[in-house]
């Protein structure tokens, strides 16, 4: 229940995001080009190693010079291999992973410092976003096949869940026009599966399914470049 209101709030977000009125805002539409890596029951015990593709469009709505509403959806294939670990009970092991990430997020981003994008001069700020996304990944469990050989992927369908995303970022504008910006941000995911070592539903009850430390849940991380455009009226960051 908890689950489905928290989907319709992300959704009616989405919504009232993109029907608004863009008369005396400032709004930033752009892409996300980066990488992503996972952290969970297999491969590297790095936090962050990108090592895969991740693409993706953002949306902003700047209420003031030191908020913005924040809107986005990227995908990425979340890809591991334990060939490359320094663990050697996982190098024997030799699990690999490989699950396909599509999330849709929301939340408010916060400017360290004033981003006032009236300048003609360059701009910059560190910046935090926190929100909630709502992401798609494939279920599969993992049957193993001995030392040094790969498992068998048994897939079982896709899922949906909910995850916390928290961003940290730098961002500068050459113009009033555009705006660029470096970041890395964390979801902490409402699932232990994305490896497929704590399967769920049909499978949820099988033990021999289950691996690593099924008390903590998964997380994924993408690192990256955004690249976005304004446009709207500027608005005003006026003091009555």
């Amino acid at each position: 229940m908890i689950q489905f209101k928290i989907q319709r709030l992300i959704f009616t977000a989405f919504a009232y995001f993109f029907i608004v009125n863009a008369r005396g805002q400032f709004h930033e539409i752009g892409a996300f080009i980066g990488s992503s890596n996972y952290i969970g029951d297999i491969g590297t015990d790095k936090y962050i190693h990108p090592n895969s593709p991740a693409l993706g469009l953002v949306y902003k709505w700047n209420t003031t010079d030191r908020f913005s509403l924040r809107a986005g959806f990227t995908f990425s294939k979340l890809e591991e291999n334990e060939f490359r670990n320094r663990d050697l009970n996982r190098f024997r092991r030799s699990y690999k992973l490989s699950n396909n990430i599509q999330e849709a997020m929301v939340g408010i981003e916060i400017n360290f410092f004033e981003f006032n994008l009236h300048d003609e001069a360059l701009g910059f700020t560190p910046y935090i976003f926190y929100g909630v996304s709502y992401f798609r990944y494939e279920q599969f469990y993992l049957t193993p096949n001995g030392p040094f050989d790969p498992p068998t992927y048994n897939n079982y369908g896709s899922d949906e869940k909910i995850a916390f995303p928290l961003i940290l970022g730098f961002k500068i504008n050459p113009n009033p026009i555009f705006v660029i910006a470096l970041e890395m941000g964390a979801r902490y995911t409402l699932t232990d599966n994305l490896d497929g070592s704590n399967p769920e539903n049909e499978f949820a009850d099988i033990q021999e399914y289950k691996f690593g430390n099924i008390m903590n849940n998964d997380w994924y991380i993408f690192t990256g470049l955004t690249f976005s455009f304004t446009f709207g009226d500027l608005p005003c960051y006026c003091k009555d």
